[in-house]
């Protein structure tokens, strides 16, 4: 039953008219302040030109604020009424989740300065303005004269300031993956007949540091002169093809 509550959707104030309207920054941060007031913070004026009865344009709307945090800042405002807009409607939902309708946007209102009060608003940007240039690191004298709360804590020993004159630069490091040159491809076959013939069995990466050659580039040799042994004793090796091996015999007995 709770879970059938929580989702019920609340529709008594559908029909409620209520007012849509934009306001100047500095207007709703002074709201947002004395929202936990219980006192208006502002009026709406209503005036009517009984000379244009009937006609829309004769309703003018005026915003008066009850209170302000600077004395710079406009207490009068206009507010220019919509009536062509998208028909629209407010709601609410509470931590619970439960969604209520709160009414139907019947005005929509753009809130704007009053001319004569262009002058206020000038010096209320001026005074925001100053207010940000101001700083706000402060000095504070430390009780404990001792510099116990300048000791190094763990993991800190070893840190020099970016600052210190004895802050060793960086000595570079020569990278693993930094590009090599290729030797010529019967150049380095000799080589690697000579490698084998110091020893049977080499890995591509004792083969890379020995021959200083990319590791693609000895890839495509070793797969031309070796066998690539996949289990055993030697796994993980290249040995020389057997006719390889072969002609390197030969080549010794001569």
């Amino acid at each position: 039953m709770e879970e059938e509550n929580s989702n019920t959707f609340e529709t008594g104030k559908a029909e409620r008219s209520v007012w849509l309207m934009k306001c100047p920054l500095v207007v709703s941060k002074s709201w947002q302040v004395h929202a936990s007031d219980s006192h208006p913070v502002a009026k709406v004026v209503l005036s009517v030109d009984p000379l244009r009865h009937g006609d829309p344009s004769s309703l003018q709307f005026t915003m008066e604020l009850a209170g302000t945090e600077s004395a710079n800042m406009p207490k009068s405002y206009s507010m220019n009424m919509f009536k062509d807009f998208v028909p629209m409607c407010v709601f609410s939902e509470t931590n619970q989740g439960r969604v209520a309708i709160e009414g139907k946007v019947e005005h929509k209102f753009d809130m704007k300065l009053h001319n004569e009060n262009i002058e206020e608003y000038g010096k209320l940007c001026r005074e925001r303005t100053n207010k940000s240039m101001i700083k706000t690191r402060q000095i504070q004298v430390i009780d404990n004269d001792r510099g116990v709360h300048m000791r190094p804590m763990p993991g800190m020993v070893g840190l020099v300031a970016s600052g210190s004159k004895d802050k060793k630069k960086a000595t570079p490091v020569k990278g693993t993956d930094m590009k090599r040159t290729r030797r010529d491809r019967g150049e380095l076959e000799d080589i690697m007949f000579k490698l084998f013939e110091r020893q049977p069995n080499w890995a591509l990466k004792q083969l890379v540091q020995e021959t200083d050659q990319p590791a693609q580039f000895l890839k495509e040799i070793l797969n031309e002169l070796c066998v690539y042994n996949k289990r055993g004793t030697n796994q993980g090796t290249y040995e020389l093809k057997p006719e390889y091996k072969k002609s390197a015999e030969d080549a010794d007995a001569e």
